[in-house]
C-alpha cells in the first residue's frame, strides 16, 4: 500500500490533494442523502478517483472514493487523529490517508490500518441508482 505523495509543506499545513468537484452542479443534498450525478463527476471515473464535498447545504464534510474494485465508498472527511485534517484516497483506490505528517491510514471500510489515529474514520452507506451515486449521510 503506497502513501499519498504530498510535499512536506502540504503535510505540515494539512493541504489535501483531493479537490472540490470540477462541476459544482454534479451533486445535490436531498432528504439526508448526497446524490451525485456520475455523468457529471469525472473525478469518480477511475479507481482511486475522489470527490471532496463540503459547505452548505451539507451537514458535514465528505470524501467519496472509487475503490480499486470499482465500488464507491464515502467517509466523513475528518481524520480521527487531527480532526480538522482531511483525507485523500491512496493511489489505486485501496484506502484513504490523512493529509497530515502522521499519515494515519484507513481501509475502504474506514478501519484504521496505521498511524496515531485513535479510532476508525466514519463511513457512510452508498448505493448506485442508474447514473446516480447516493450517499446516505443521515
Amino acid at each position: 500500500m503506497q502513501d499519498v505523495n504530498r510535499k512536506f509543506w502540504q503535510r505540515i499545513l494539512g493541504i489535501p490533494q483531493t479537490g472540490m468537484p470540477t462541476d459544482p452542479g454534479c451533486w445535490t443534498m436531498e432528504d439526508g442523502k448526497v446524490v451525485i450525478n456520475l455523468a457529471r463527476a469525472p473525478e469518480l471515473k477511475e479507481a482511486g478517483g475522489a470527490l471532496r464535498l463540503e459547505g452548505p447545504p451539507l451537514p458535514g464534510r465528505y470524501l467519496v472514493v472509487k475503490g480499486a474494485d470499482g465500488s464507491y465508498h464515502a467517509f466523513e472527511n475528518r481524520c480521527t487523529h487531527l480532526g480538522h485534517r482531511r483525507l485523500d484516497p491512496l493511489p489505486g483506490g485501496e484506502g484513504v490517508q490523512c493529509c497530515s505528517v502522521n499519515k494515519s491510514t484507513y481501509n475502504l471500510s474506514g478501519e484504521k490500518l496505521k498511524g496515531p489515529a485513535p479510532r476508525d474514520v466514519k463511513s457512510f452507506p452508498v448505493s448506485v441508482e442508474g447514473e446516480k451515486l447516493v450517499v446516505h449521510v443521515s
